[in-house]
C-alpha cells in the first residue's frame, strides 16, 4: 500500500524493510540539519519517532503526494506537534514537497511552522501544538470517515508525557464507546519530558492495562525495530470494533549518542560541531548535502531580513537597541525576576509551587533550586492544566499559597473555565503566571504565542492582573502579588530578553501607574529616563503620551526618544503596569493635559487598549474635551514562525512604529480646529 496513484489506483513505490531503515537514518540526518538551520526545535522527540514516521508515509498509509486531498487517503495527526520537523521530512520523503525545503523550519513566513499548521503545508491534516488536542481531533476524523461511507484509517501520534492531559483520556472513551477500529493511537513511548522522566514528573504507566480499561486494543512494540514498526501498522486494520493502540517504546534522541535518554535535548538544537559529530555517527554525512542546505537557509532568511526591514518606518538615525554609540541598555529575560521572587520568597512555609513541565524555562523551578529543603512544597503536575489550577485552588482554600504557571496561552486559556469557576468564583488566592506572553516563543509559532490571554484574564470577575516591564519590575510584583495580594492573580511576563529599564528604586505600587520622562540622552538607555508614581508626577505640557505595559514599556521609551530627536515632541510614557485595576485617574489625567492617547501592548490589539479607551469615554472629566486616541498592537491575526525580535517588527509593535503612529496622531490634534470647521480635511485614515 502506501503512495498511492490516487487516479489508477496504482502503487507508487513500494519500500522494504531494508529501504524504510535507510529512509529513516537519512531523516535523522536532515534532521539535525534543518534543526541547526533554525536554531531551535527539538531534537530528542523528532529522533525517537523517526522510524515509525519512514514506516507510516513511505509504506503503510494510503496517500497520493500529487493529490494530498484525495478523499480516501489515510489520515496521519501528529498530537504531538512539537515533532512537526518529522513530519515534515516524512511528507518530503514522500514526495510531497522538495525535501531541501525542510530547511527553512521555523522561518518566518515559511509553511513549515515551529509546529503543524494544515492551512500552510499541504500533507499536514490538521494544526496541532497544546498538547493532549489530538486524539479528539483523530477521533472526530474517524468518526466523519465512518459517517461517509469512507474506509480511510486515522492514525494519531502521541506521546507519553502527554497522556498526562486529561482530554487524552476523553478521548480514548469516545474512540472506544464508538467502536472506532478504523482508529490507531500510537505513543511515542521515549520515557522522558521536559522536567526529566516521566515516571517522575507524573507517571503515566501502566498505559497498556489503561488503555485496555478503556476498551482498546493495544498492542506493544519496539519502536525501533523497524519490522515490528511495519507488523504492527500493516496489521492495524478495522475488524474486532475497537480502536487500537500502538505502544512504541523509543529512545529520546535515537541514533545519536550524545543526545540519547538525555531530558535536556527535548528542547534544544545541536551547534555545527554537534550537528556533523551527529551526522557522522548517523553514517549519513557524506549523503546530505550539508553546505548547499545551510545555504538555501541563509538566502531565505536574508530575504525576510530585507521584507522586515521594508516594513519599518524611517527616520534619519538608526533607533534600533544598542545600534547608537550612545542610549545603551542591558538585556535581560523578564521571567528571571519571577524565579528570583520565588526564590526569595520561598521560606514561607504557605508558598506552594506546582510545576507543569516547562518549569526551568519560565524559572518557577528556581523556588527550590538552591534550597533543597523546599522540594517538599514542589509539586510535580506534568502536562495537565486543567487539573493543576484546581488543584492550586484547593491548596489555597486550606490557607497555602500557590503558584503555577506555564506558557500563557496555556496557563490562561486552556485551564480558562477552571480559572473562572475554582480560583475566581470562590476569590481563592491563588497566583498564575503567563510566561512567554506575547511573542516571546517566537520559532514555536502561533500554538504557543499567547496573543489573547490578558482578554480572558481581565475579564474575569475578582482576578488581579500584572503586567510588568523587565526582570525588576517582574521580580517586585510577584514578591507583592504572593505575599501581600489576596485574591486571584494573574502575572504575564516575557520568555526573550528584553531592556532592563528599572532599578529597586524605581517605584512600584500595585494599581498605580508610573510615567516616565525622557531627560537627557546618554550613555544608559535606562539612565536618561526619569521615573515617577503618576500621583507625584506634575503636569510639563507634553505633546502626547503613550500607554504601554510589559515589554512594550521599554519600546514607548525608545519611541519618546526617536519623537523627541526627529520632531521635538515631549512624550509622557504611562507604564501601566496593573492592568486590573487599571489606574483611572493616570489615565484621565494624561488625557485632559495631553490631548493625544497612544497605547501600546504587544498582544491583540484592545486588551489595554479598550480598558484604556474605556476609561476616557465615561470619565465626566473629559467630557466635552477632545481626545485623540490610537492604537499599536496585534492586529486580529494569529502568530507565526519567526524569531522573537523580527515578530516585533512583523506585528509592527515596535518603537518605530509607535512613533510612526504618535506623529500622525500629533498632526491630527495640531489640525484639530481646521479639521472640526471643515470635515472634508479629515483623510481618510481618521474618518
Amino acid at each position: 500500500m502506501a503512495l498511492k496513484n490516487s487516479a489508477t489506483g496504482e502503487i507508487r513505490h513500494s519500500y522494504s524493510i531494508e529501504e524504510l531503515k535507510d529512509a529513516a537514518k537519512m531523516m535523522r540526518g536532515y534532521d539535525l540539519v534543518a534543526l541547526n538551520a533554525a536554531g531551535s526545535g527539538h531534537a530528542g522527540g523528532t529522533l525517537s519517532i523517526m522510524d515509525i514516521t519512514a514506516a507510516l508515509y513511505l509504506r503503510v498509509a494510503n496517500h497520493d503526494p500529487l493529490n494530498p486531498d484525495w478523499q480516501d487517503r489515510d489520515r496521519i495527526i501528529w498530537s504531538t506537534g512539537h515533532k512537526a520537523p518529522s513530519l515534515y521530512l516524512g511528507l518530503a520523503f514522500a514526495g510531497f514537497h522538495p525535501l531541501e525545503d525542510v530547511v527553512l523550519l521555523r522561518k518566518l513566513g515559511s509553511p513549515y511552522q515551529g509546529h503543524p499548521h494544515w492551512l500552510k503545508l499541504a500533507g499536514v491534516e490538521v494544526s496541532t501544538g497544546s498538547l493532549g488536542q489530538g486524539l479528539s481531533l483523530a477521533v472526530g476524523v474517524a468518526l466523519a470517515g465512518r459517517l461517509n461511507g469512507r474506509s480511510y484509517r486515522t492514525f494519531c501520534i502521541m506521546g507519553d508525557g502527554e497522556q498526562q492531559e486529561g482530554q487524552i483520556w476523553e478521548a480514548a472513551m469516545e474512540a472506544s464507546h464508538y467502536g472506532l477500529d478504523n482508529l490507531v493511537g500510537i505513543v511515542d513511548c521515549n520515557r522522558l519530558q521536559i522536567d526529566g522522566p516521566v515516571a517522575e514528573v507524573m507517571n503515566v504507566e501502566p498505559l497498556k492495562e489503561k488503555y485496555r480499561g478503556f476498551g482498546w486494543d493495544v498492542r506493544r512494540i519496539d519502536g525501533h525495530n523497524m519490522e515490528q514498526v511495519v507488523e504492527a501498522l500493516e496489521a492495524a486494520k478495522p475488524g474486532n470494533g475497537k480502536p487500537i493502540v500502538l505502544l512504541a517504546d523509543t529512545v529520546k534522541g535515537k541514533g545519536v549518542s550524545f543526545m540519547e535518554d538525555v531530558a535536556g535535548w527535548h528542547g534544544k538544537v545541536p551547534s555545527r560541531e554537534e550537528m556533523i559529530k551527529g551526522l557522522n555517527e548517523l553514517g549519513v554525512a557524506d549523503r546530505i548535502p550539508v553546505t548547499q542546505l545551510l545555504e538555501t537557509a541563509q538566502n531565505y532568511q536574508c530575504a525576510i531580513d530585507r521584507k522586515l526591514q521594508s516594513k519599518m518606518p524611517e527616520f534619519n538615525h538608526d533607533y534600533w537597541w544598542n545600534r547608537a554609540l550612545n542610549m545603551k541598555v542591558k538585556m535581560e529575560p523578564t521571567r528571571k525576576g519571577f524565579g528570583q521572587a520565588l526564590a526569595e520568597c520561598g521560606d514561607d512555609e504557605r508558598v506552594v509551587c506546582l510545576g507543569l513541565d516547562i518549569s526551568g524555562s519560565i524559572t518557577i523551578s528556581d523556588f527550590y533550586a538552591s534550597k533543597p529543603e523546599r522540594k517538599k512544597r514542589w509539586l510535580s503536575m506534568g502536562i495537565a492544566e486543567q487539573s493543576a489550577t484546581s488543584v492550586a485552588a484547593g491548596l489555597a482554600k486550606e490557607g497555602k499559597l500557590p503558584v503555577f504557571g506555564t506558557y500563557a496561552t496555556f496557563a490562561a486559556a486552556r485551564n480558562l473555565d477552571q480559572i473562572r469557576t475554582s480560583i475566581c468564583y470562590g476569590e481563592f488566592n491563588v497566583m498564575i503566571a503567563g510566561a512567554h506572553g506575547g511573542v516571546s516563543v517566537g520559532p514555536d509559532g502561533a500554538t504557543h504565542q499567547a496573543l489573547e490571554d490578558l482578554f480572558a484574564m481581565c475579564g474575569l470577575p475578582n482576578m488581579s492582573v500584572v503586567v510588568p516591564c523587565d526582570a525588576v519590575e517582574t521580580r517586585k510584583a510577584t514578591r507583592f502579588l504572593l505575599l501581600e495580594h489576596k485574591g486571584p492573580k494573574y502575572i504575564r511576563f516575557a520568555r526573550e530578553a528584553t531592556p532592563v529599564v528599572t532599578d529597586d528604586k524605581t517605584p512600584f505600587v500595585f494599581g498605580k501607574a508610573n510615567v516616565i520622562r525622557l531627560r537627557q540622552p546618554g550613555e544608559s538607555f535606562a539612565n536618561s529616563f526619569e521615573t515617577l508614581l503618576e500621583s507625584k508626577y506634575e503636569n510639563e505640557g507634553e505633546d502626547l503620551t503613550i500607554v504601554a505595559c510589559g515589554p512594550m514599556v521599554p519600546e514607548a521609551m525608545r519611541a519618546a526618544w526617536i519623537l523627541k530627536r526627529e520632531f521635538g515632541y515631549e512624550t509622557r510614557v504611562l507604564n501601566l503596569h496593573t492592568l486590573k485595576p487599571i489606574d483611572e485617574a493616570a489615565i484621565v489625567w494624561a488625557a485632559k493635559q495631553t490631548g493625544v492617547i497612544l497605547t501600546a501592548e504587544e498582544h491583540q490589539i484592545g486588551a489595554l487598549a479598550w480598558r484604556v479607551s474605556n476609561v476616557i469615554t465615561s470619565s465626566p472629566v473629559l467630557y466635552g474635551q477632545p481626545v485623540i486616541t490610537g492604537a499599536i498592537g496585534v492586529k486580529d491575526r494569529f502568530g507565526d514562525s519567526g524569531a522573537p525580535w523580527e515578530l516585533i517588527k512583523e506585528f509592527e509593535v515596535s518603537a518605530e512604529h509607535i512613533a510612526h503612529k504618535a506623529v500622525e496622531l500629533v498632526d491630527v490634534k495640531k489640525n484639530y480646529h481646521s479639521i472640526v470647521s471643515d470635515p472634508h480635511q479629515l483623510t481618510g485614515a481618521y474618518r
